[in-house]
């Protein structure tokens, strides 16, 4: 099967999954693929398809559909300005509810703005009257795309019916086409297995089964007992809560970054996201099920194990688009699912038991094993150390991206202070300084902190300036100084062997002198050479805007992160 011809089969396969019955056609060239796969998917019974001439009547045809049906229907157009005929019913629906599916035929990525016929720009073209819009590429062969298309599609049929948000609505997908725009002639059966098969998913179901987030009946969450939960970042802080106390009460470990309230963290497995990089012990204990409550951003070990063949993932969401970015979530709770009284008679919970208590024993030993073996100092898993020990009693700790976040990660038990805030929404270095001067003008008289990377304190060096008729923050900035992008040199683009170009596109040194800088704003400094004076700076609750500035080499830190990787290994041998 042609790669268009796999896209566009792919599509229509999911939106039947998802509960469409009926489409909408206007004939074209460049939306040929998904023609051939709507004709296919009438004769085989698993929808009716009407084809009309005009776009703006198969527009609203499609709206009428759906206002009779109540369910979500597909209206397919060629490229050009047969999209731009579909905005009145577009408009229509956006204002009146109706989940109606946009599927646009256009041209490959290549052939924008370069005057190539019937060509315009598609993506956006109907603003904010969708739901939700993307913009499908033009399909190549290649493993893995499958499961990509059929997420795209769920997540679309969700937002266009409500099921991720206050109401339902039209959706868009502009999808790109390469030639060949018909199917194959050849045998069928001498054509490679592709594209993906549904591995595994219940025939006639969709890919992804997503829970409506605003109902009166919760679906509860079934009980599996070999279910280890893995708890991100979320927006809501009792989300987090939740999903503990659910664990909790079902005997399921739980892995937890270190954002939000302390107790989720001191509620997780010591260790936990470290603990999922001793392969060879998750193999022998791999849970049958991980529900992900939150975005998981940090860990490349949390996203290896998602992406495990044999692993059934499911998700919280709290509305809106869910977190799925390898596109293996087969279900999508809502929050209240959370809150569900555990059925004592659907679960053999005497085997689960015993299974979390094994991943517990082994969390326990690894950081036992952390606890005694040598962190260098100065390094950044010894400054996370440090904080962990040193931070008062109900510190709120405002953490920048790249290493620090990742030293506390993985190398701190539990939680590092009461309340750990970030901008993980895009995980950027920008506006850090200034975040964490917010929230300690938000919580004055609570002891406020945040903890970034040379680079990340630079780039938001504008949020040390403070006017003199405004209010100050009570605000300790802890400055990782490595002099330059430290986090690369844990990546591949640190590896040894690429060492010739690493410095000046990566490594980035700039070799400033931050206490010059602080004291050109005013700023109060001190350099912590030792863990002591560190501890010392930052025991006593923030006092007026000061930086404490600890030096560490970026050459260390991928020796100190793949230490601790090996310890976890040979600790967890014996198992």
């Amino acid at each position: 099967m042609n790669p268009s011809s796999a896209l566009a089969s792919v599509l229509v396969d999911e939106l039947v999954r998802g509960g469409v019955r009926e489409a909408v056609l206007s004939p074209g060239s460049r939306s040929a693929p998904l023609a051939y796969a709507l004709v296919e998917a009438e004769a085989a019974g698993r929808l009716r398809l009407h084809v009309r001439v005009d776009e703006r009547s198969a527009g609203f045809l499609a709206l009428g559909l759906s206002k009779g049906s109540g369910r979500p229907v597909a209206v397919v157009t060629t490229s050009g300005t047969a999209v731009a005929n579909l905005h009145p019913a577009v408009l229509e629906a956006h204002h009146a509810g109706v989940p109606l599916v946009v599927l646009s035929a256009d041209r490959p990525h290549e052939l924008r703005g370069t005057g190539a016929n019937q060509t315009t720009h598609q993506p956006g073209i109907f603003g904010v009257a969708v739901r939700y819009a993307v913009d499908l590429p033009a399909p190549v062969v290649r493993p893995g795309l499958g499961p990509f298309w059929r997420s795209t599609v769920c997540r679309a049929l969700a937002a266009a019916t409500g099921a991720t948000g206050p109401r339902p609505g039209p959706v868009h997908l502009d999808v790109c086409f390469r030639e060949p725009l018909v199917p194959d002639l050849d045998d069928a059966s001498e054509a490679p297995a592709w594209p993906d098969s549904l591995d595994g998913r219940p025939e006639g179901a969709p890919w992804v089964r997503v829970d409506p987030t605003a109902t009166t009946s919760v679906t509860p969450i079934e009980e599996v007992a070999r279910t280890l939960v893995v708890v991100g970042s979320t927006s809501d802080p009792s989300v987090a809560h939740d999903a503990v106390v659910w664990a909790g009460e079902r005997g399921h470990p739980v892995v937890a970054e270190p954002f939000g309230l302390a107790h989720v963290r001191d509620s997780a497995l010591p260790h936990g996201p470290l603990l999922l990089t001793a392969t060879d012990w998750l193999d022998a204990h791999a849970p049958e099920r991980v529900l992900v409550v939150g975005r998981v951003t940090l860990s490349r070990a949390v996203g290896a194990l998602l992406r495990r063949h044999d692993l059934r993932v499911e998700v919280v969401s709290e509305g809106g688009p869910w977190p799925d970015p390898s596109h293996v979530a087969v279900a999508v709770h809502a929050v209240d699912a959370l809150r569900a009284e555990p059925d004592p008679d659907a679960v053999d919970r005497a085997a689960g038991t015993a299974w979390g208590d094994e991943w517990s024993s082994a969390a326990i030993r690894l950081a036992e094993a952390v606890a005694h073996a040598p962190t260098p100092w100065p390094g950044g898993l010894a400054v996370a150390a440090s904080l962990g020990a040193a931070l008062p009693d109900l510190a709120v700790l405002v953490v920048g991206s790249s290493n620090p976040v990742r030293d506390l990660d993985l190398g701190v038990a539990g939680s590092v202070a009461a309340e750990v805030v970030a901008n993980r929404g895009l995980a950027g270095i920008d506006g850090v300084v200034s975040t964490a001067t917010g929230v300690a003008l938000a919580r004055a008289g609570e002891p406020v902190y945040a903890v970034m990377g040379d680079l990340t304190f630079l780039h938001d060096a504008n949020g040390l300036l403070v006017g003199p008729d405004e209010p100050r923050p009570d605000l300790t900035v802890v400055v990782v100084n490595d002099d330059g992008g430290g986090i690369f040199t844990t990546l591949e683009p640190g590896a040894p062997e690429r060492a010739s170009a690493f410095a000046r596109v990566f490594g980035t040194p700039t070799g400033t002198d931050l206490a010059a800088l602080c004291a050109a704003h005013g700023v109060g400094h001190t350099l912590a050479a030792t863990p002591d004076e560190l501890a010392a700076a930052v025991a006593a609750a923030p006092k007026g805007l000061r930086v404490v500035e600890v030096r560490v080499d970026a050459t260390t830190h991928r020796t100190a992160h793949a230490d601790l990787r090996a310890l976890a290994a040979t600790t967890l041998t014996s198992d």
